[in-house]
């Protein structure tokens, strides 16, 4: 498959790799510089939330951690994983 650059710097992409990972119009991509070409791929973009729209939508009810816990928790946890 080939496309082409058009004077306006846009590439058509083919309605068959369209179709394949169901790119509507519209969709956005990230373009990634790489040592033998470009990379191209969608964003996923997600509605913009307030810091009040998504306090305790965890289901966590013990007492509040400090941020010195939590890294803690996560080196915890990491050391675990680690062989």
């Amino acid at each position: 498959m080939q496309t082409q650059l058009s004077s306006k710097g846009q590439i058509v992409l083919p309605k068959a790799i369209r179709d394949l990972h169901r790119w509507e119009p519209g969709t956005t991509f990230t373009v990634e510089d790489k040592k033998d070409g470009v990379l191209l791929r969608p964003t996923t973009t997600f509605a913009h939330t307030r810091i009040e729209d998504v306090v305790g939508c965890l289901d966590y009810h013990g007492p509040v951690k400090t941020i010195e816990e939590m890294n803690a928790a996560v080196m915890e946890e990491a050391k675990r994983h680690v062989r």
